[in-house]
C-alpha cells in the first residue's frame, strides 16, 4: 500500500512544479518556467506506467488516481500555459483575456468529455498540449496577431471529435512513436538549455515529431471513418 501511496505522491508532484513555474513567471524567468513545465511532463508520462506496476487501483480503491492525474494536468497542460500567454504578451493585449478564455474553457470541456480517452487508447479532440504549443510560440518569435489565431485555431480543434495519439498507449506504431518521441524530447532539452537565442536548426528539426504525430493520428483517424 506505501507504494501505492508514493505512486499517487508522484503524480500530485506535477501540482508542485505547476506552482514553481508559476512563480518563474512572475519573476520573468522563463526558461526556469519551462524547466518546471518540462519535469511536469516526465512525470505526466512516467505514473501511469508505475501506477500499473505497483496496481493502485486495486491497493487504494477508495482514492481516484485518474482524477488526480486530470486535475495536475490541468494545471500544468492549460493554466500555466494560458497564464503565461498573458504575462508574456504573446498575443495582442486586446485579445489577451478572450485568448485565455478559450484555453481555460475549451481545455475544460476537453478534460471533462466522456470519450476525451477511448478504449482503444486514443485522445478526442486537440489534447490540450498548451505547454508545448506556448513553448514553440514563445521561441519562434512569431507576431501576437499569428499567436493569438492558432491558439484559438487550436482551442476550436478540442471541440472536433478527431482522435488523436496517446503517445505511451495507442498501439498502432506504439514502439516508434515513443523512441521518436524521446529523440524530440532530447531536441527539446536542447533548446530549452540554449534559450533565449534556440539554434534554428533545432528549432526546426524538432517539429518533425509534432508533424509525424499530427499526420499518424489523422491518417489512422481516416482509416477509422473508412472502415465504418
Amino acid at each position: 500500500m506505501a507504494t501505492a501511496w508514493l505512486v499517487h505522491l508522484y503524480t500530485a508532484s506535477g501540482a508542485l512544479f505547476a506552482f514553481l513555474a508559476l512563480n518563474r513567471i512572475f519573476g520573468d524567468r522563463y526558461r526556469d518556467a519551462f524547466f518546471w513545465l518540462f519535469l511536469s511532463v516526465i512525470v505526466d508520462t512516467t505514473d501511469g506506467v508505475l501506477a500499473r506496476r505497483a496496481d493502485v487501483a486495486s491497493r487504494l480503491p477508495r482514492f481516484d488516481g485518474a482524477k488526480l492525474d486530470d486535475i495536475v494536468d490541468y494545471l500544468t497542460y492549460v493554466f500555466v500555459p494560458a497564464f503565461f500567454v498573458w504575462h508574456a504578451r504573446l498575443v495582442p493585449d486586446r485579445w489577451s483575456v478572450a485568448v485565455v478564455a478559450a484555453m481555460l474553457l475549451s481545455s475544460a470541456y476537453g478534460f471533462n468529455r466522456a470519450d476525451a480517452k477511448t478504449a482503444d487508447q486514443f485522445l478526442t479532440g486537440f489534447p490540450s498540449y498548451w505547454n508545448i504549443v506556448v513553448f514553440y510560440l514563445y521561441l519562434a518569435g512569431w507576431t501576437p496577431a499569428v499567436n493569438a489565431g492558432l491558439v484559438l485555431v487550436l482551442a476550436g480543434l478540442v471541440f472536433v471529435p478527431v482522435r488523436y495519439v496517446y503517445p505511451s498507449r495507442t498501439p498502432v506504431l506504439r514502439t516508434p512513436t515513443i523512441a521518436f518521441g524521446v529523440l524530440w524530447g532530447v531536441l527539446m532539452v536542447a533548446m530549452l538549455w540554449q534559450m533565449p537565442a534556440v539554434s534554428q536548426p533545432i528549432f526546426w528539426t524538432s517539429l518533425v515529431f509534432p508533424v509525424y504525430y499530427l499526420l499518424l493520428s489523422l491518417a489512422l483517424e481516416v482509416r477509422r471513418l473508412g472502415s465504418r
